[in-house]
């Protein structure tokens, strides 16, 4: 995790394994322990839910999706005497339907997990520790929602705008380096201390090699995970985090406090404008290619804060976050992203694993593109409607059964789908409320 993070600040991250539960059948033969003696550890995750939007969108519709991950991570200092380094790679298999592409429509994917049915490479990378683990580098195939812009407070939600902000996705060539899109990268972080967190990343600035104009889906171009592109115009991210200690209610309570920021240095095409004599987009007279930025660019900021510890635990309570971003207007879909929420872990008693969260997400449409959808109406190209904002608030529950099996009830309402895109009847989408049921598996 890029922030810096003190040991008692609320972690809701699922935890343990279902190995604990499963007795003498857990490790057969034995063969990860012994594994694991020698740095070799195996890690099996399954992820699958069941997704129902009952009213909006495009249409009501019912989904079932699923992503099993297997991961590997040597530490080959002992198993190679290699002081400091370390191995990771995962594969993901992925399955089912996509709620958001195919009924919901929206900006911010209902699922984190959702993806075009695939069995690709997502990560693989090196990584070496120097200088008693204050800096490491790490070099290889490496995904940024990984590295950056975490909210831990977050990370409870299916909606995938909480795991990576929604406004990269949605602006970056192919999507950005994001699952299910890892991408060649060299990252540099610096740890001085436990309360400082700096680091920085050079990644291959589009994933898949997405063309102007292409209008296949990057998913698609590079359907394995394994293009390992390193031609196209780089993408820069750096980020500085600070863990930092607050007195509240008597009760000395932690919290990471996080800024960042990246730069692109490919080409961004205007919604609004024309390349020939600086016509409109929707003029009937115009080329109909758009004009051509230089660069893209925008900072992010981050506050993640417990507001209450269970007395003598170390992770339960409660917690907060509000993270948002801004990219330029006139030549970005989305220019302005805010989200926060809160989360409880063990609310219930007897229930110290469970958490029930609640979280909002405002997605604003850039000047350019609303402009653009007024453009239309004038020159008679459309009748509306103006897009303006999308806003989705998400309520879930995850339930731990046994240590590494969870179950999580999800229930979503997004407003105004994509910004408030017309449907096929030329309106603006209606509300969608999407009900859903997770189950995670970790072995």
């Amino acid at each position: 995790m890029a922030q810096a993070r003190t040991s008692d600040q609320v972690s809701l991250t699922i935890g343990g394994s279902i190995q604990s539960s499963l007795g003498p059948y857990g490790d057969p033969f034995g063969t990860r322990a012994f594994l694991a003696e020698r740095g070799i550890t195996t890690t099996i995750t399954y992820i699958g839910e069941g997704l129902a939007n009952l009213r909006g969108g495009l249409r009501r519709g019912v989904t079932y999706g699923g992503r099993l991950d297997t991961s590997l991570d040597v530490d080959l200092d002992r198993l190679a005497g290699w002081t400091g380094a370390k191995f990771h790679t995962d594969f993901f298999q992925i399955h089912g339907h996509g709620m958001s592409r195919s009924y919901v429509n929206n900006l911010t994917t209902v699922s984190g997990i959702e993806a075009l049915p695939a069995t690709r490479l997502f990560e693989v990378w090196l990584e070496q520790s120097l200088f008693d683990d204050t800096l490491s580098i790490k070099v290889g195939q490496v995904s940024a929602d990984t590295e950056f812009a975490i909210a831990q407070s977050a990370v409870v939600f299916f909606n995938a705008g909480f795991g990576w902000p929604n406004i990269g996705a949605v602006v970056l060539p192919s999507g950005g380096p994001i699952y299910p899109l890892a991408t060649p990268a060299i990252r540099v972080k610096y740890v001085p201390d436990p309360h400082l967190s700096i680091q920085a990343a050079l990644f291959n600035g589009d994933p898949a090699g997405l063309r102007r104009g292409d209008d296949t889906d990057p998913q698609r171009i590079d359907r394995s995970g394994t293009s390992f592109r390193t031609s196209d115009p780089p993408l820069l991210i750096g980020e500085v985090a600070y863990a930092y200690t607050l007195d509240l209610w008597g009760e000395a309570l932690h919290g990471t406090a996080t800024l960042g920021g990246w730069q692109h240095f490919g080409g961004f095409d205007s919604p609004r404008l024309d390349s020939v004599s600086g016509r409109l987009l929707a003029d009937p007279e115009a080329s109909g290619v758009a004009r051509r930025f230089r660069g893209d660019r925008g900072v992010y900021g981050i506050i993640d804060q417990t507001l209450y510890r269970e007395p003598g635990t170390e992770d339960e309570g409660a917690s907060a976050f509000l993270r948002l971003s801004k990219v330029p207007g006139d030549r970005n879909l989305i220019d302005f992203y805010l989200d926060g929420g809160l989360a409880y872990k063990g609310l219930l008693p007897g229930r110290p694993n469970d958490t029930v969260a609640l979280g909002v997400i405002y997605s604003r449409i850039g000047p350019a593109a609303r402009a653009f959808d007024r453009d239309t109406i004038l020159f008679g190209q459309g009748t509306g409607p103006i897009r303006s904002s999308e806003v989705v608030i998400e309520a879930t529950y995850q339930a731990e059964v046994v240590p590494g099996f969870t179950v999580q009830p999800d229930l979503q309402l997004v407003m105004r789908p994509g910004g408030g895109l017309a449907g096929e009847d030329g309106r603006r989408l209606k509300n969608a409320t999407v009900m859903g049921l997770r189950a995670t598996i970790n072995y």
